[in-house]
């Protein structure tokens, strides 16, 4: 239960991160580092959620 508590939270930091790329993006005084950082932290969460379903998923069967 606690990878699927994790999970979650993962879920929610990535909609955040999708949250705030948006707002940058529509902002165009954003910095493009900071748009690059932010692309990349999502990256870096979506990539990590994927993991955690890959294992959840091997659990399983």
């Amino acid at each position: 239960m606690a990878i699927q508590a994790h999970l979650v939270e993962l879920e929610r930091k990535h909609k955040v991160l999708e949250n705030e790329l948006h707002e940058a993006l529509v902002h165009l005084s954003t910095d493009d580092l900071r748009i690059v950082e932010l692309k990349r932290r999502k990256l870096m969460v979506k990539d990590e959620i994927e993991r955690l379903r890959h294992t959840v998923g091997e659990t399983l069967h």
